[in-house]
């Protein structure tokens, strides 16, 4: 039996079968029935037999199950695909009455790299939610871009040179610079790079991004400060966490290319030195950005006002 021509339902079958279809986008979001019970509110157990119902009366199996994963059947991609943009409408009817009250309401989802979440939001969390006390803030770090209206999301952050088409962006912080640092002790051992031909003789420490590529340094030349251009560097250091590479680079293991405001404490203390300051760009920052639409929703608004705020934004 095809979903997608099922007999429309009256009413009363609809408003039975909507917690179901709540269920269903939350365990195709999450990827797990676990992860999803718990962002429902719901047992495993109970969300579990939720998404079983729908499948008999529907007739057709909506997920694959394993004992590692869960993903949509091709038939349950295309069921969600008819049934998403009812269920976006019935939560920006909800949306809406919150803009009727003294203060946002709701769940707030955002996705945003880990660099964002501790440059940008973690500095100010607690004040955001003593603010807001009616609103539930859940961050998905992710350093790949997310499908926003498919996982569920209000909005994700990602830097302005690396958004989408179609996306509309408002910025949430000024200009970023790059930086490339060491330690002391790494510099005892190395003479400072001059230019950034030099890195050939050094050891770097490499990102690899979520999709499997490696960062590739970028820079500037001094005369062309518009012009930038990448550098292929060598080194024996690799991994996914910006967290370690800091620590990495205090260590001596390598030189580091970061944003400047990531390592401004290490660097204030000397634990870090900067080098090919002239070389090193700048470029736009960090922009929240949501699927057009006509209005935003208030809880997603005093978020956006409030990181302006923190980021003297006017």
């Amino acid at each position: 039996m095809d979903p997608m021509n099922a007999a429309t339902p009256g009413p009363s079958a609809l408003a039975a079968r909507l917690p179901a279809l709540l269920a269903v986008a939350a365990v195709a979001r999450h990827g797990s029935f676990t992860r999803a019970a718990l962002a429902c509110g719901l047992s495993t157990s109970a969300l579990s037999q939720s998404v079983r119902a729908l499948e008999a009366q529907l007739g057709v199996r909506l997920f694959n199950r394993t004992t590692r994963r869960v993903a949509l059947t091709e038939a349950g991609a295309q069921f969600l695909a008819r049934v998403q943009p009812a269920l976006a409408q019935i939560e920006s009817a909800f949306d809406a009455l919150d803009a009727s009250r003294d203060q946002p309401a709701g769940t707030l989802r955002i996705n945003l790299p880990r660099v964002a979440s501790e440059l940008l939001v973690l500095p100010h969390l607690a004040e955001f939610m003593e603010r807001h006390p009616q609103i539930r803030l859940e961050l998905a770090l992710d350093d790949a871009f997310a499908d926003l209206v498919g996982e569920g999301f209000d909005a994700g952050i990602r830097l302005g040179e690396s958004l989408a088409p179609g996306m509309v962006a408002v910025p949430i912080g000024g200009p970023i610079r790059i930086a490339v640092v060491g330690a002391p002790a790494y510099f005892r051992r190395h003479a400072p790079p001059a230019t950034p031909d030099d890195l050939v003789a050094h050891d770097c420490l490499h990102y690899r991004f979520a999709t499997g590529g490696v960062y590739r340094w970028e820079f500037v030349r001094p005369d062309e400060p518009q012009r930038v251009f990448d550098t292929l560097t060598q080194g024996r250091f690799v991994t996914n966490d910006l967290r370690t590479m800091v620590r990495a680079a205090e260590e001596g293991v390598g030189l580091l290319h970061v944003i400047e405001d990531y390592v401004r404490a290490p660097l204030a203390s000397g634990r870090l030195v900067p080098v090919l300051r002239e070389w090193c760009p700048s470029f736009p920052g960090f922009y929240l950005y949501t699927p057009g639409r006509a209005q935003l929703p208030p809880k997603l608004r005093v978020f956006i006002d409030f990181l302006r705020e923190k980021r003297g934004i006017a």
